[in-house]
């Protein structure tokens, strides 16, 4: 079936993808270099995890994985649930999205909308509410493993499934390249999975192998560079789970950490609303510090990628907007 005719997509699915590419001028004004923001909040479900719930699920049916009517089930801070509970909706499968109790509620709120079960994960008896940790995570993992073979499910496994990092180096980077000229000298990109990082980084590098490809980390929350996790109660949803070993990562080496704080990522999603008319979220803000970091010190005149991962609207809960 063709994704669209004469304009016209067949789907919210056939949807996904082609968002524009921003140059923040009023924030880089006063820079040597510029800024390039990929808006992927503009997907249907408001975030990029859309692609990769696209390119997941279409796999699995091509490999013969996934069969007609077979429940689907992921953990999932939010958005990879909402990307799949759209591609689901649209595909005819039931969906399960497990979540932790510390993701804001908007999040389960728009996923049940969409038709998706949503399973809520109790925090640790240590845990910040609102503020999803490593030992969360695997509480949620715990669960999602159990209704997998409870329900025979398939489990569209964003952190292990190679349809993360393929959506991105088969989708948002070439896009990226091609709107910008293929002018980029470098990227940086808030890890959660390390699907869009890996897929970006290796198409950009294919492109041009002196682009430098930079992983952003919450600060005291650096596990991927090896430093011991002091701050696993960060704000920063999707992301900076204290994990260390992140399969979607092996063979990409970044060519530097990034540290964002949490202060700095809130002023930068506040910058990128008021200066700039971008509603974005927490992952959003955490990019554009970390690129101000590189265009403030080891790469002035560089014209940097980023990302805006997903939407505002998804924190209107929190006190983001208080």
């Amino acid at each position: 079936m063709p994704a669209s005719h004469h304009g016209i997509s067949t789907s919210a699915v056939a949807a996904i993808g082609n968002t524009p590419l921003v140059d923040l001028q009023r924030i880089s004004r006063d820079l040597d270099g510029r800024i390039l923001l990929k808006l992927e909040y503009l997907n249907p479900g408001s975030s990029k995890k859309d692609r990769i719930a696209r390119r997941i699920i279409e796999a699995a049916e091509a490999g013969g994985v996934l069969t007609a009517g077979q429940t689907v089930v992921e953990l999932t801070s939010g958005n990879t649930g909402t990307g799949l509970a759209i591609v689901c909706a649209v595909k005819g499968y039931p969906f399960v999205a497990v979540m932790s109790k510390g993701n804001s509620p908007e999040r389960a709120r728009m996923m049940r909308a969409l038709g998706a079960e949503v399973v809520l994960v109790d925090q640790c008896s240590n845990s910040e509410p609102g503020q999803v940790s490593g030992e969360d995570l695997k509480l949620v993992d715990d669960e999602a493993t159990r209704l997998v073979a409870e329900r025979d499910a398939f489990r569209a496994d964003q952190f292990a499934h190679a349809g993360n990092g393929l959506a991105h180096y088969e989708g948002t980077a070439p896009e990226i390249w091609e709107q910008s000229g293929g002018s980029i000298t470098a990227f940086c990109d808030f890890v959660g999975s390390g699907g869009t990082f890996a897929g970006c980084a290796r198409y950009f590098r294919e492109q041009d192998p002196n682009v430098g490809c930079f992983v952003v980390e919450p600060a005291g929350a650096a596990a991927l560079r090896g430093e011991s996790v002091t701050n696993p109660e960060h704000p920063i949803q999707g992301g900076g789970y204290s994990m260390s070993e992140l399969s979607q990562l092996d063979g990409v080496v970044p060519d530097g950490y990034l540290q964002v704080t949490s202060d700095d990522a809130i002023q930068c999603i506040r910058r990128l609303a008021r200066e700039e008319g971008v509603f974005a979220g927490y992952s959003s803000g955490a990019n554009l510090s970390a690129a101000l970091q590189l265009l403030n010190g080891p790469l002035p005149g560089a014209t940097i990628a980023i990302i805006a991962c997903d939407s505002g609207m998804k924190y209107l809960s929190t006190g983001l907007w208080a």
